[in-house]
């Protein structure tokens, strides 16, 4: 067991919603509940009531960022010491105003550029983005 593991043996399974508004070409981030001065993507644990990976997404888009959308693209699955990172693009259709985690999070529509900037804090939030339909085609 790696201590990065808090305990478990294998990898938490973590997904994650990367937030779009085709139109603009934006992508929604976060401000972290443990760094506030940090901004994340919405991400979190899956659980067996989610079922499919893409709903622990959607849902913690929902809870998070008060995102309301479609899952349309599967992006990338990054495994790292403690957690095994699934990343999936998420249409926006509509923002709630009030959301579980409002209180307690910021949110900003930012170009994809900016928002990588904003998550390179963590090395596998940025590769997930860039492997993302918006990153730069090479």
């Amino acid at each position: 067991m790696s201590a990065g593991n808090k305990g478990r043996s294998t990898p938490r399974v973590v997904c994650c919603a990367i937030p779009i508004s085709r139109a603009a070409g934006k992508v929604l981030v976060i401000t972290s509940r443990k760094r506030p001065e940090h901004w994340v993507l919405p991400k979190g644990g899956w659980e067996p009531t989610d079922g499919v990976l893409e709903a622990a997404a959607s849902r913690e888009a929902l809870e998070e960022a008060g995102v309301r959308g479609k899952i349309t693209r599967f992006v990338t699955t990054i495994p790292s010491a403690s957690s095994t990172y699934h990343f999936y693009e998420l249409d926006v259709a509509a923002l709630d105003q009030d959301w579980l985690e409002s209180g307690e999070r910021r949110r900003e529509w930012v170009d994809y550029a900016e928002a990588v900037r904003r998550v390179s804090w963590k090395a596998e939030l940025a590769q997930g983005l860039s492997l993302s339909s918006l990153a730069p085609k090479r």
